[in-house]
């Protein structure tokens, strides 16, 4: 049998410190009351669990998404975190735990949308259709897709790309991103070899000045511009019969999504991005989440009613 969390002094304890020291109201301790015990017998039923310093961020970010999927609205998703934001500050200052697991959780916003994500087939099928075109310029097509969905970067970075800020011995990609910050992210062999093509085949029959230090050039020998570079996206991605809606960032989303979903570490994902705030990252926690659910629901024998199955 699972031992299950000792939840109930700790929670009866807080209330008591919001009733004494914080001078909180009947109606918002039964709030607060509530909301913990919701989330208690959560983490209970679906973690094995004995101390709160074993609760995760993932623990509260499943409990916030099942919520939702229940039809909670942003504004009670909110409330909720908040309760559960506070409780662990107050476990944290009485040294119960170690740590505040909500810390960083941005908290839900109405009507927030979840941005466009390409799955990994999506993905490859896009890079297949530009690798097997007719036009002349696949080989710059092809690069400027593997560098994209390989590093993340978004298209302005991508358009403002130089000769010296590729280096294909080592692996990297200097990026300078908003804020003419700096950021270095490496390179898969996949980007590596397409870039090098390029760099082989093609520019240098579009160069027409030998001062020219763009990466990637247009027809006329220019610096590709970001509207270029979409119709080139969007063009391919019709093409592959990919149905949603295609934009540049797109395949910085995806980039994210996919490194997430395969266990990378949000802050070193928030580095690659160069996203000055975690919380603009967390999106992508959300995505995966997602995407696991959804898996799950559509997989899973005992993930449907029994009708369900007929």
């Amino acid at each position: 049998m699972v031992q299950s969390l000792a939840m109930d002094d700790p929670i009866h304890d807080y209330l008591h410190y919001c009733l004494v020291e914080r001078g909180h109201s009947q109606n918002t301790l039964s709030a607060y009351e509530r909301d913990l015990m919701s989330y208690k017998q959560y983490v209970n039923e679906t973690h094995e669990l004995t101390s709160w310093t074993d609760i995760k961020r993932s623990h509260i970010l499943d409990y916030l998404y099942t919520l939702r999927t229940e039809g909670r609205t942003p504004t009670s998703l909110a409330r909720m975190l908040s309760s559960i934001r506070s409780f662990h500050q107050f476990l944290l200052r009485e040294r119960v735990a170690m740590h505040d697991p909500s810390d960083l959780i941005e908290s839900p916003r109405s009507g927030r949308k979840l941005p466009v994500v390409l799955s990994i087939v999506e993905v490859e099928r896009l890079i297949h259709n530009a690798e097997n075109t007719e036009t002349k310029y696949k080989d710059r097509d092809v690069a400027m897709f593997e560098l994209m969905y390989g590093t993340g970067m978004r298209v302005t970075e991508l358009c403002d790309l130089k000769l010296d800020d590729i280096n294909l011995d080592l692996g990297f990609v200097r990026c300078i991103g908003k804020g003419n910050k700096e950021r270095i992210v490496p390179l898969g062999q996949p980007a590596m070899n397409a870039i090098d093509r390029y760099l082989q085949n093609l520019r240098p029959t579009l160069l027409k000045k030998l001062s020219e230090e763009t990466l990637f050039l247009n027809r006329q020998g220019n610096r590709l511009s970001r509207q270029g570079f979409w119709k080139i996206l969007k063009k391919n991605a019709t093409e592959a019969s990919i149905y949603k809606d295609v934009t540049p960032h797109t395949l910085r989303h995806s980039f994210a999504t996919h490194l997430i979903e395969n266990g990378a570490d949000l802050r070193v994902v928030q580095e690659m991005l160069g996203h000055a705030d975690i919380t603009t990252t967390q999106i992508y926690t959300h995505i995966s989440n997602k995407h696991l659910r959804d898996v799950y629901s559509h997989y899973h024998p005992r993930a449907k009613g029994k009708e369900d199955h007929k």
